[in-house]
């Protein structure tokens, strides 16, 4: 099993390994963020990759969203690509581990970042989810729906699996198969809605 830290990460995006790279961005997560009403609350992707969800959020007229990855070459390419939302503010860009990182958001929108984290850390994804949410705020976006193994990242899962780590932290209010998902990916994706609880 490779040691999934900033090295191995920013390996495969300097050999240009990025599988889980679906050009563009989820369906699901689009359409699910057109939904807010209040377009300004604090957006947070983790493990944002090359963050094509971001381009749509702005697209949408988001004007607080961080990307958050451990390895610097998204970010940098993010950088470039959003410039003129990075200089207005829209747009923060951090490079941290997700479990070390600090600060309260409103939606946390999860996009093959789970799956890519080692399944021991699943428990401490939850908890620290919850952490990062204010007293209101939501986790949603796609997992995989197939059998976990030893073999990842990405590592997969099922409903129950899922549900035993987050419902300790959270309210599930959707966590259903994904019928939107992009054409690689029909059938094996699962769409997610979180609501924070008291733990």
């Amino acid at each position: 099993m490779p040691t999934l830290n900033e090295i191995y990460w920013e390996t495969r995006y300097n050999k240009g390994e990025t599988g889980w790279d679906t050009g563009s961005a989820s369906p699901a997560i689009s359409n699910y963020a057109a939904q807010y009403a209040d377009k300004s609350i604090k957006v947070m992707i983790p493990g944002c990759g090359n963050a094509h969800e971001a381009g749509a959020l702005l697209n949408l007229g988001y004007t607080d969203v961080t990307l958050l990855d451990i390895a610097a070459s998204p970010l940098a390419a993010a950088k470039e690509k959003y410039s003129a939302a990075v200089e207005l503010g829209h747009l923060k860009l951090v490079q941290d581990d997700f479990f070390n990182h600090q600060d309260t958001y409103d939606l946390i929108l999860e996009q093959t970042f789970f799956c890519a984290i080692h399944p021991s850390q699943r428990n401490d994804y939850a908890e620290k989810m919850h952490t990062l949410l204010g007293s209101k705020g939501k986790l949603a976006g796609l997992l995989f729906d197939f059998p976990l193994t030893e073999q990842g990242p990405p590592f997969g899962g099922g409903v129950e699996a899922y549900l035993a780590h987050f419902e300790p932290w959270f309210k599930p209010k959707t966590l259903e198969k994904c019928y939107n998902s992009i054409k690689p990916r029909e059938g094996r994706e699962l769409f997610f809605i979180l609501e924070k609880q008291k733990a």
